[in-house]
């Protein structure tokens, strides 16, 4: 009986030192894996290596995901990064889990959740940067912990840890590289170089092609009326899916979103030169973008307009220039959701510099009101008929053809025309003064 006691306390003592033994290993291997993975943090680590570092210390599926369920990396022992992923997918995206996401993000601790129809579980470690969390360790563990502490929670608590350091860091990086970015547009659209090599240097920096021509377009955003801040939201919202919209049709457009503006410097696929009677790329980009915000911000006012072209980096200051002269000739126009090129502006680049539009609309119906009145009346399209005679060099032949008339009836009706106004269109400074006030005409709404 005394032998039977003694073997009881001996197998209890051993039994006892095995688990004793076998903690201090779990703790060593904790101790290891938490180095590991604190060097991770003080490396150029991304999240990919602490996932992988993670799945193949531990022997488990490890994947990091995003508040919208996007995969942002993964790794499983032996497995590929393709297979790993998709091992994710299949297993653990699902409805249920942006629930569990929900729940540790609030508990801002790891979490167990038991998945019994696999026989496994999944421990949830919310990874924190700042205030926010922008994703979650997850990894598929066995069913039940090992004795004494849960040596899983601690291992992810730690990886989510230093994911979070590495996704703040990453953020600060990329602010910076921001900032720089935005530094170098600035410069070029400002023209604030101290020499053209220097301005050539930021150019390059950004991806500019010095073996193509360039356009830039001024994109001005009206915010929708109303509440303030909803409107400002809008406009940023707006001015985001333009910056998108232009980098997807053009992946080596340089963009830069200001407050009420979206600046794009975009490549170029027509020469340089006279454009008259076809469309720039930039112009066919531009109606894309007012087509595609019409459909998506309808509140906000879109005004775009386009510069000339030119290849140098030197003269990028000058083409902004002049697309922001012509988004100010669409602004004053009323012309909401043009898309106008400067080159095509004609006279009405030095016209529309008069400060006081209405000085511009006096002058049209003191040249061109009795016509203008007449054609109201009777319906007898001259003012057409005048824009065609001038625009074919006063040939009324070639003015009958575009007209779809007689020739004489062309005639007729620059007589008529000449007779109402009491004009001489034969004369230099006469027909001046009609050309310019039908120009007005054109642009602007004026009525007799």
């Amino acid at each position: 009986m005394a032998a039977e006691s003694q073997f009881t306390g001996l197998t209890s003592v051993t039994s006892g030192s095995t688990e004793i033994t076998q903690e201090n290993r779990n703790l060593r291997d904790l101790v290891e894996i938490y180095r590991h993975l604190s060097g991770l943090a003080l490396q150029d680590a991304d999240i990919g290596t602490v996932a992988h570092l993670v799945a193949h210390r531990t022997d488990v599926t490890v994947a990091v995901i995003s508040q919208k369920m996007g995969i942002l990396a993964a790794a499983s022992p032996g497995e590929s990064y393709e297979s790993a992923i998709q091992y994710v997918h299949d297993h653990l995206i699902h409805p249920r889990l942006a629930h569990m996401l929900a729940n540790a993000g609030k508990s801002r601790h790891p979490l167990r959740l038991p998945d019994p129809a696999r026989g496994r579980a999944r421990i949830v470690a919310p990874i924190l940067v700042g205030d926010t969390v922008p994703a979650y360790l997850v990894s598929l563990v066995a069913a039940a912990p090992d004795q004494g502490e849960d040596i899983d929670l601690l291992i992810a608590e730690h990886a989510a840890t230093i994911c979070g350091v590495i996704l703040a860091r990453e953020r600060v990086i990329f602010s910076a590289a921001s900032q720089v970015r935005d530094d170098l547009v600035e410069g070029l659209l400002s023209g604030s170089g101290r020499d053209n090599d220097e301005v050539v240097r930021w150019a390059q920096h950004l991806g500019y092609d010095t073996e193509r021509d360039h356009r830039v377009l001024s994109i001005i955003l009206e915010p929708p009326a109303g509440d303030t801040q909803r409107s400002a939201l809008v406009a940023e919202r707006a001015a985001g899916a333009t910056a998108r919209l232009f980098i997807a049709q053009s992946p080596d457009a340089i963009t830069s979103v200001r407050t009420d503006e979206v600046v794009v410097v975009l490549t170029e696929s027509t020469t340089t030169g006279s454009t008259t009677g076809s469309f720039t790329r930039a112009e066919q980009l531009g109606t894309l973008c007012v087509q595609r915000l019409g459909a998506l911000f309808p509140d906000v006012g879109v005004s775009i307009g386009v510069g000339g072209a030119f290849r140098e980096p030197a003269h990028i200051a000058r083409s902004y220039e002049e697309a922001r002269r012509t988004t100010e000739v669409i602004r004053r126009l009323g012309q909401r959701g043009a898309v106008v090129a400067f080159d095509k502006l004609g006279i009405s680049r030095l016209l529309l510099q008069v400060p006081d539009i209405e000085t511009l609309r006096e002058f049209a119906t003191d040249i061109l009101g009795e016509v203008l009145r007449h054609e109201r009346k009777h319906h007898s399209e001259f003012i057409a008929t005048l824009m065609c005679y001038f625009r074919e060099n006063n040939s009324p032949q070639r003015a009958s053809k575009l007209l779809h008339v007689h020739p004489n009836t062309v005639t007729y009706r620059i007589h008529r025309i000449e007779e109402i106004t009491g004009l001489d269109l034969n004369t230099y400074r006469d027909r001046l003064a009609a050309q310019v006030a039908l120009e007005i005409i054109d642009a602007l709404d004026v009525s007799a």
